[in-house]
């Protein structure tokens, strides 16, 4: 009787207590099975020997010491497309009307300072053609680096820096719209 009674076991297939399905179906989970991790190392690191991983006694690799992050990270390759150029957050406009501004301010104080004309008798007087001509040369060549995909941080060092252009960009932006509001204020040049 007990000679059946093995049989009848050993005989029977194996069944996981999961939902009765065949022990063949299921993952054999080995106890020391070796742990393979592979990732992809960044530029400028070393690739680190490959160490064995035990489940039962853990070995820590040695860490390798922090590198210092250079300073300026160069941002990728712009667009050259005229449509990212000129978008709103696009890095042409605000140049571009910084430096119309920065020469505009110059010459309208220069001109107000030589002949005692003000801002407004300048565009009557035949300003407009000079202004549209300066506008449209000084916008393509401002363009012409930015189709050629160089950035102007690329081109920046100590003082004359990216930076340090737009806030005099915006400073001769809000310098024109002064001197055109004080000398409408006041009816006459401001000098």
């Amino acid at each position: 009787m007990s000679s059946s009674i093995t049989s009848t076991i050993s005989s029977r297939p194996r069944v996981n207590q999961f939902n009765n399905i065949p022990s063949v179906y299921m993952p054999s989970f080995r106890r020391n099975a070796s742990l393979k991790v592979r990732s992809m190392a960044e530029e400028g690191q070393k690739e680190q020997p490959k160490v064995p991983v035990d489940p039962i006694t853990p070995t820590s690799a040695p860490t390798p010491p922090p590198q210092p992050q250079p300073t300026y990270t160069r941002s990728p390759k712009m667009s050259t497309k005229f449509s990212d150029l000129m978008a709103f957050g696009g890095p042409a406009p605000e140049r571009i009307n910084g430096r119309l501004a920065m020469i505009g301010f110059v010459a309208a104080m220069g001109v107000e300072i030589a002949k005692g004309q003000g801002l407004f008798d300048q565009i009557s007087g035949g300003g407009i053609p000079w202004f549209l001509g300066t506008s449209v040369l000084l916008s393509l060549a401002s363009l012409i680096p930015f189709f050629q995909g160089v950035s102007v941080e690329s081109k920046s060092k100590g003082v004359m820096s990216s930076d340090a252009e737009l806030w005099n960009g915006r400073i001769a932006m809000l310098g024109l719209i002064a001197l055109a509001f004080t000398e409408y204020v006041k009816g006459t040049s401001l000098v």
